[in-house]
């Protein structure tokens, strides 16, 4: 399963993975955990926070799985490479706190589920390429991915990945996150902005899979992105945050 626009905008994380088996892994797995992941306050932001998060991953073979991580997938496709179906994910906002000095002016955004569908081909066991695309559930903005996973040979026990990543948002999804109205702009001594549609963010993300034991195990995520087109140029990011985006996450998971 791969990373969400929902992940790359707040969380960017693809953990459980390599707790539940390989892609071709034929029984029900199951992975539980509790982590500490360090994020950005807000999309585009240079400061930022930590917080605990739990862990859910589900695979059920030729039907779906469902993460906390990588959202919820329903295979109506299930051929030996292509795979695709229904997708759906959780989409973080930001808060006036994380906000910082630009609480009270720039408005929080409230947390949202995404829908849509994705489709991914898997050449092998290592390489794998895919696309999402959701549409906020309110109606606030559409959201897409194209990304690509590589699984890197082991060395001890320890698995681990590389997945790049781009991501694109329309018009609606790009004023929500990074639009600057008149007013605004005049009370934190920017220029307005009103971005389009575009690309987001690209990322390149590495994953790791430590055991501690037969069903235990710490799993490490580093993900490091750089926000592209209107919403790099948005004086929010410019003036206030930063175009390179990067979060980290430690859990310890076990499997069953």
């Amino acid at each position: 399963m791969k990373c969400s626009v929902a992940a790359l905008l707040g969380s960017g994380m693809a953990l459980a993975v390599f707790a539940t088996g390989s892609l071709a892994q034929e029984t029900s797995t199951y992975a539980l955990g509790v982590g500490v992941e360090r994020m950005p306050g807000w999309v585009g932001s240079s400061d930022h926070r930590s917080q605990v998060v739990p862990y859910i991953d589900i695979d059920v073979p030729h039907l779906g799985s469902i993460s906390t991580t990588d959202g919820l997938e329903l295979d109506l496709i299930d051929g030996e490479a292509w795979h695709g179906g229904i997708y759906g994910n959780y989409l973080w906002g930001r808060t006036r706190d994380s906000l910082g000095k630009l609480g009270g002016i720039i408005p929080p955004l409230s947390p949202r589920i995404h829908g849509g569908g994705y489709l991914e081909y898997r050449f092998d066991k290592t390489f794998s390429m895919g696309a999402q695309l959701s549409h906020d559930t309110q109606g606030a903005g559409v959201y897409t991915a194209i990304y690509g996973d590589v699984n890197l040979p082991g060395f001890w026990y320890v698995e681990h990945s590389v997945e790049v990543q781009w991501n694109g948002m329309n018009g609606a999804a790009m004023r929500r996150f990074f639009g600057v109205t008149q007013d605004q702009a005049q009370a934190i001594g920017t220029s307005p902005w009103r971005p389009g549609a575009g690309a987001e963010l690209a990322t390149i993300e590495y994953d790791a899979f430590i055991p501690t034991s037969h069903k235990t195990g710490f799993a490490l995520a580093i993900n490091v992105g750089r926000l592209q087109g209107d919403a790099a140029r948005s004086p929010l990011v410019r003036s206030y945050g930063s175009a390179t985006q990067v979060t980290t996450s430690l859990a310890w998971l076990v499997h069953f």
